[in-house]
């Protein structure tokens, strides 16, 4: 079975995760891999080392200047479209709306729907959820909004976790010990979100909430990690720059994190912020769990059904900011649920459930032809 994954970036994005480990599970079972993507910004590889067994094919993409974000994605498209060797593959799985537009008939995961007011964007938004032969979607949830949107039926597939290797960076042995010292040593006492400063991810609210926990908590210190996107939210940055001022509040910005080091700053963090205001599944938060660290969650019904009550939940500020304040004398044992949640969750039984997908859908496929262009 000759399978393309295919994504739209080689930054750490959370589809882009979810694709390198999909695939590096499903060359684990004796799938044929390769994973397509656009190297933006001269890289020559992704964010990680890929198991060597997964075939890359990265395509050269070079910025654009002063190029708008609708230009840049039709141009992604494009370049997708021309490069794809359609003809190599009896699957061919487009993990995003770029990948589905470019690629021509695939199957389809929708990690989250999105909400776009330029009309290119819509449509291309629109295509990546109709075209697709079949679809999937990581919780149900999502599914179910896509059902009620277009009547269509996604098969459910839940992310896998590394468990490991965020439970090895909360262990005591001295080398674990030393890693999340380095980061408390930098950092202090912190709260940490993971995702960047957008709106997708609540950071405005929890900059609010971080004001109000640190009247009584001055010396915790709030940290973002991470942020590679596509969009342009720099009026976003703007206004949260401008409350940050207005509440002499000065956070911890430190944008993309090296993978090999994400999982100490995780575990050192003292409670980890996940105030999403859209989520397909929450992978950054499950990894906190089974690092040992106390949630706080926006409650958003996909994330009630994925972390059940294994994490705090709120809706505003001042909910965040309680929440957090709560969270701070959790005891994260080995024994809390949120641990076994975590492990209970691997990718090789996601890998399988999608091998099976794969299968099923194999006499469906449609005629090989020309990848799509936008």
């Amino acid at each position: 079975m000759r399978t393309a994954l295919i994504t739209y970036s080689t930054k750490p994005r959370g589809g882009v995760v979810h694709t390198l480990n999909l695939a590096e599970a499903l060359v684990e079972l004796g799938i044929d891999v390769a994973v397509w993507s656009l190297a933006r910004q001269g890289d020559r590889g992704f964010f990680r080392t890929v198991d060597p067994r997964v075939r890359l094919r990265l395509i050269d993409f070079p910025d654009v200047a002063d190029e708008t974000v609708t230009d840049r994605i039709i141009r992604s498209i494009d370049a997708l479209a021309t490069a794809f060797a359609r003809a190599e593959y009896d699957i061919v799985h487009a993990q995003d709306c770029i990948s589905a537009n470019a690629v021509g008939p695939c199957i389809r995961t929708i990690h989250h729907l999105d909400q776009f007011t330029t009309p290119v964007l819509a449509e291309c938004h629109e295509r990546a959820i109709v075209e697709p032969y079949a679809r999937i979607c990581v919780s149900a949830a999502v599914a179910a909004e896509v059902r009620a949107g277009w009547g269509l039926t996604p098969t459910v597939i839940p992310n896998g976790v590394q468990a490991g290797r965020f439970i090895a960076a909360a262990a005591a042995d001295a080398q674990a010990s030393a890693a999340r010292r380095a980061w408390t040593d930098r950092l202090g006492d912190y709260i940490l979100a993971v995702g960047g400063i957008e709106p997708r991810k609540g950071s405005i609210d929890l900059l609010d909430a971080y004001h109000l926990v640190a009247q009584d908590h001055p010396d915790l210190t709030l940290v973002f990690a991470g942020g590679e996107t596509l969009f342009d939210y720099r009026d976003y940055r703007a206004a949260f720059d401008a409350l940050g001022h207005d509440l002499g509040v000065q956070p911890v910005v430190l944008g993309p994190v090296d993978d090999a080091t994400l999982p100490a700053l995780v575990a050192a963090a003292r409670v980890f912020a996940f105030p999403s205001t859209k989520e397909g599944f929450g992978l950054a938060a499950m990894e906190a769990l089974a690092a040992g660290r106390p949630v706080v969650a926006r409650d958003l019904p996909v994330l009630r059904e994925v972390f059940g009550d294994t994490v705090e939940y709120a809706s505003d500020p001042a909910e965040l900011a309680t929440a957090i304040e709560r969270s701070l004398t959790v005891d994260m044992s080995r024994s809390h649920p949120g641990r076994a949640l975590a492990q209970s969750m691997t990718w090789r039984d996601c890998a399988r459930s999608h091998v099976e997908f794969y299968a099923a859908h194999l006499p469906r496929r449609s005629a090989r032809g020309p990848g799509r262009r936008s």
